[in-house]
């Protein structure tokens, strides 16, 4: 944990499952394919650094972007259409996965205008470890080798550029900062390390992520020393100085601590793969880091300087709460049109053009899949895969996000994003127990008090969180800096933050989809309602921000997730789908029309707070720990029992045709259409 590449947690005795995911957001706004294929293609080697080496068993990636439809004139200066910048990265997250023959599986996307010149590329990737297999430690002999693909200039400054704000000259200053990635030499490298590991032929292994050699060489010897020849690095092409060759991020690169006996028989099997395999080095026993070119010392460093040289960096934070105008929308006698106006909305429409570009099937353990329901075609909450064959035991991995939270307090953004990705690990059957979590901070210029203080608030939640829980942090990344300036205007992005989940499932043959099942069965809510709708979609159609944020009750919420928990493993839930965005109305209708059944509701016997709650409150709130279960009748009386002293209410039944019906607290239809139609409105807008 927060000590290797990746965070590490127990599978089933034998292996363990590492998890990681990194950011690549500003190569992706100047390079979008590049950028967003070498984001994938770095968190990869991140996993097969983690310890000795693991297998990549699947990717995840959540993305930031401008909204597609934004008009050319109020593009910035400098900034790339938002709708070059998706179908870019897209197109680069894609082709490395693929041609990698690793399932893209779980993720995200979020549009705001704030993220136009600035997106955000998070890219994930999980892994298989032998558990004997988790810890390395390199020892004075050992001989520094490098292997993949050869040393260029690419990525020179790749460090720095992701550390500092976009500007108007970033495309052509910075462009040489954008690292070029090679799916094909990295799945050789893949098979090669997986076999040499098995073999024992080296004893420590990293990544040449930012920096370059630099960081991986100067990690692996952090407490030894060593001495590198930069002439013996393969270079791509004649005239790289030494600090070039030291610090590029060229692609596809690895290093290895190899026991000199070792190094034949490994240079062998990569040789045999058409793979370099160099030795530039050894580890040394003095604590000082050596470098020569061409037998004369270029640079020499002490370790402990090298690592703890630096001070403390300390910075003012101040946090003062936002106060925004408080919406008095007009209560109406039906709300079918904003349900079907959320539903087409930038952020909760179907995102299925996108998924099916991505090969999910691929290693043939995908279970619970990102698309489900009678046509493959629903929302899934998370993703449930099988990394052995023949294995009923599996990995649950979900995200959580909603940066419009952040608008009002990040602290409660931060709370809501761990409440989500928690939720939906609780949906398709998953126990808070085997649950581990992850962060990523997307912040903007933390120099300024006010930005360092809503950092703060966020941090702050994810420790809250974590400890009510019982959900450990296993590991995280930050990318600060996240602005874009033109001339005297900055436009910030909102404060961001990504919750990555991953638990272990003992049997997924108990594994919840989040479609309709069977007519007649019954459909309930379990969880409280309250006025909050503060960030939320039904405030944002309607072009307001609100104030009433949702508050996560951590002890409440734990209560709820883990008696869920219980009756999916009892077997009592047929279906389940957390409430979101959109709150209980965009959760029911997408669980109807991905099942292809209608639904007849009503919201009398919605749990709330207060009793005088507005009906479009009841409909659009997006309070969080709620969930929609659909309960066969036979199973009613023991889903009760498991569910003593949590609030749930019975909202309806599945109706055996396609009419979706939600009554309001007279009786009379608040909510009265097809699911056909709700349906359309959701997959039209980003249908290709």
């Amino acid at each position: 944990v927060f000590k290797d590449n990746a965070g590490v947690i127990d599978f089933d005795g034998r292996y363990a499952v590492c998890f990681k995911v990194e950011t690549h957001n500003h190569p992706s706004a100047i390079e979008p394919y590049g950028g967003a294929s070498t984001g994938v293609g770095g968190v990869i080697r991140d996993i097969l650094g983690c310890g000795l080496g693991a297998k990549p068993i699947m990717n995840t990636n959540v993305f930031c972007f401008g909204p597609p439809d934004m008009p050319h004139n109020q593009i910035p200066k400098g900034a790339l259409h938002p709708r070059r910048v998706f179908k870019g990265v897209v197109q680069g997250v894609r082709d490395y996965g693929n041609r990698m023959g690793i399932p893209t599986a779980n993720g995200a996307i979020f549009f705001d205008e704030r993220y136009v010149g600035n997106p955000l590329v998070f890219c994930g990737n999980l892994g298989l470890i032998p558990k004997n297999r988790c810890e390395k430690k390199a020892q004075a002999g050992d001989l520094v080798v490098l292997v993949g693909g050869r040393t260029g200039r690419d990525g020179i400054h790749g460090a720095t550029f992701s550390s500092a704000e976009l500007t108007v000259e970033s495309d052509t200053v910075s462009s040489g900062a954008v690292q070029i990635g090679n799916p094909i030499t990295e799945k050789k490298i893949t098979d090669l390390l997986l076999e040499a590991r098995d073999l024992g032929l080296f004893r420590s292994i990293t990544d040449c992520g930012a920096g370059g050699l630099s960081s991986a060489v100067g990690e692996m010897g952090k407490k030894l020393g060593a001495v590198v020849d930069l002439e013996k690095v393969p270079i791509k092409y004649r005239g790289l100085s030494y600090w070039e060759i030291w610090v590029s991020e060229a692609q596809e690169r690895m290093v290895l601590a190899v026991p000199p006996k070792k190094a034949e028989e490994l240079i062998a099997l990569f040789k045999s793969e058409d793979v370099e395999a160099t030795i530039i080095g050894k580890f040394s026993d003095d604590k000082k880091l050596i470098l020569r070119y061409d037998g004369q010392v270029v640079g020499e460093l002490d370790m402990e300087f090298l690592h703890e040289g630096l001070p403390r960096t300390v910075r003012k934070a101040r946090w003062v709460p936002k106060h925004h105008p408080e919406p008095d929308l007009p209560e109406k006698k039906d709300y079918t049109e904003d349900l079907l106006k959320i539903l087409s909305s930038w952020n909760v429409c179907s995102k299925e053009s996108i998924i099916r570009q991505y090969d999910h099937e691929v290693q043939g353990g995908c279970v619970l899949k990102p698309l489900q329901g009678s046509n493959n075609d629903g929302p899934g909450d998370a993703t449930i895969i099988t990394p052995i064959l023949g294995s009923n035991r599996g990995v649950i991995v979900s995200c959580g996000m909603n940066p419009r939270y952040g608008d009002i307090d990040p602290y409660h953004m931060a709370a809501c994003a761990i409440d989500e990705a928690l939720r939906q690990i609780i949906s398709a059957g998953g126990d808070l127990k085997e649950t581990a979590l992850l962060d990523n901070f997307c912040w903007g210029n933390t120099h300024l008090p006010d930005r360092l203080g809503g950092l703060v608030r966020a941090a702050q939640a994810c420790y809250h969180m974590a400890l009510y829980f019982g959900t450990p942090f296993i590991s995280g990344k930050d990318s600060l800096n996240n602005e874009f300036s033109v001339g005297k205007e900055t436009i910030c992005i909102p404060p961001t933050l990504l919750i990555s989940a991953v638990s272990v499932m003992e049997d997924v043959r108990k594994a919840v989809s989040m479609d309709a099942k069977t007519p007649g069965n019954l459909i309930l809510i379990v969880g409280l309602t309250k006025r909050e709708l503060g960030g939320s979609h039904y405030y944002h159609i309607h072009g307001h921000i609100g104030n009433a944020v949702p508050h996560v009750d951590a002890h409440k919420a734990k209560k709820t997730m883990d008696a869920l928990s219980k009756a999916s493993k009892r077997r009592l839930i047929k279906a389940c789908h957390d409430c979101s965005e959109g709150g209980l109305a965009v959760a029911a209708a997408e669980m109807s029309f991905a099942g292809g059944l209608g639904m007849e509701l009503s919201i009398k016997d919605v749990p709330v707070e207060d009793g005088a709650m507005r009906e479009d409150a009841i409909l659009f709130s997006e309070s969080a720990t709620r969930f929609v279960v659909e309960v066969s009748p036979e199973n009613y009386e023991a889903f009760k029992h498991i569910m003593k002293g949590i609030p749930y209410g019975l909202l309806g039944k599945v109706r055996r045709d396609t009419v979706f019906i939600f009554r309001g607290k007279r009786g009379r239809p608040v909510v009265h259409t097809d699911i056909h139609r709700l349906k359309e409105a959701w997959q039209s807008p980003l249908r290709q």
